[in-house]
Order: C-alpha cells, then sequence, then structure tokens
C-alpha cells in the first residue's frame, strides 16, 4: 500500500491541494496533525482532508487548543491571535471532525502515528538525537512518524552500536527502512527548515521504504489570503522562505 504523509496544514488550503496533487497515486493518507492554526484557510483544509482515501488523523497542539482543550498561553501572542481567529471560523463540521481524532494511533503493526512524540503525542518536540534516544523506547513498533518540528528528518537507531543518528534525507529517493526509525515529513503548510517548498512523505507499508518530497505552490496567494484575515503578518512573511 502506497501511503500520502503528511503534517503540519496549518491552515494552507493551496499547499495541501498541491501536494495530493503533486503525490500522484495513493491508497491511504496518515496526517501527523495541526490540520488548523497560523493560516487563513482553516475549514477547506479540513474539508480537502476529510474527502482523502482511507483517512487517519492524528490530533496536534493546535487542533487541541482549537477544541479549547489547551491554554492558549501556552502559545505565543501570534499564534495565540491565529488561534482565536480559528475558533470564531471554524464550521460546526470542522470542529466535529477534529474532535474525533486520536492523540495516537497505529496502523498497522510496523507503524506508530503521533504528532510530537511518543512520549508525548502533543506536545514535545523532536529536533535532535537526544530527544529521539529519549523516545525510542517509548514505542514499540519498528517506525514512528512524527510532525511539529516542521523539518524533514529520519532518526535511527542503531542496536549494534546502541546509537542514534539524524539525517536531512534527499528529497525524491526512496530510503529502505531497517530497524527502528522516527520520521518526519516535514510542513506542508509552513516549512521551517529555510526550503519554503511544501513537504510530505511517500511510505510504502510492503516494502518498508519512505521517499520524502517537496513542491513548490503558490505562496503568494497564501500571504494575500493571510492579510485580507488580518492575522499576524509574520505568518505570511515566514512562508516566503521557510522559517
Amino acid at each position: 500500500m502506497r501511503v500520502l504523509v503528511i503534517s503540519d496544514i496549518h491552515s494552507n488550503y493551496t499547499a495541501l491541494e498541491t501536494v495530493i496533487k503533486d503525490a500522484g497515486h495513493f491508497d491511504s493518507v496518515w496526517c501527523l496533525g495541526d490540520v488548523v492554526g497560523y493560516g487563513p484557510d482553516p475549514n477547506a483544509c479540513v474539508e480537502l482532508l476529510s474527502e482523502q482515501p482511507n483517512l487517519v488523523c492524528v490530533l496536534g497542539n493546535h487542533d487541541v487548543a482549537a477544541l479549547g482543550r489547551m491554554p492558549k498561553e501556552s502559545f505565543n501572542a501570534d499564534a495565540r491571535r491565529a488561534l482565536e481567529w480559528q475558533e470564531r471560523v471554524l464550521s460546526a463540521s470542522s470542529m466535529d471532525f477534529l474532535k474525533t481524532l486520536p492523540q495516537e494511533y497505529i496502523p498497522n503493526e510496523h507503524v506508530t502515528l503521533v504528532h510530537g512524540s511518543p512520549r508525548d503525542p502533543v506536545w514535545e518536540y523532536i529536533l535532535n538525537t537526544l530527544a529521539a534516544r529519549m523516545n525510542f523506547d517509548a514505542f514499540d513498533t519498528d517506525l514512528c512518524f512524527i510532525g511539529h518540528t516542521h523539518v524533514q528528518s529520519v532518526f535511527h537507531y542503531d542496536t549494534a552500536t546502541d546509537r542514534v543518528q539524524m539525517d536531512i534525507p534527499q528529497v525524491g529517493f526512496p530510503i529502505k527502512l531497517t530497524g527502528k526509525n522516527i520520521l518526519n515529513p516535514g510542513s506542508v503548510g509552513q516549512p521551517r527548515d529555510r526550503d519554503p517548498r511544501a513537504a510530505y512523505g511517500l511510505f510504502d507499508t510492503e516494502k518498508l521504504t519512505w521517499e520524502p518530497q517537496r513542491v513548490e505552490y503558490d505562496i503568494e496567494s497564501v500571504q494575500a489570503r493571510i492579510r485580507e484575515s488580518r492575522l499576524p503578518e509574520k505568518h505570511a512573511l515566514r512562508l516566503a522562505e521557510g522559517w
């Protein structure tokens, strides 16, 4: 089965639509959370995502906050302002969709899906090998897919040397997965690795291969909608440079 793995859409409909078209054929979609937050199109993103085949989606911290289940004081001022706007514009059907999402999901015997980390599915960031090492014992499957950092990355645990290695994988080249790995497809709607292209990954459940991907999208149109909605200017500017 060919799976489109996405994360951190953050209400960026144009990026999500472009990723879905660019991915080609896929049998299922695994979304690692933060469907909403930051961007101008929360309802359109929820609607498009919910139409995808064999969808599995877990909660991200912005999704939890939009549901009123997390103090907004946990977020910086600009993120809080965007969340308050999202609460006003999210439709009843979008809220109902978010309410159905679990914090963790295990779609098969090989894979665990979370937003932040296996230890803290909603909030912890895995940005380095130390954080990764502390999480390898927190999941029983061989693979754990995460989001939250907005950075495409792979953390591999080598049992022979008892070492954890972090790789920034080359886009478009499939990786054969062996042993235990923590994999991040990057962010669809707000990349933070200095590459403004929307990020995603393709996972083959039979071959156990992982293929990171990037695609350009119409950033200027999203920036225009952010400004029309009077959302923080920072959220428009950062899209152009991927920070």
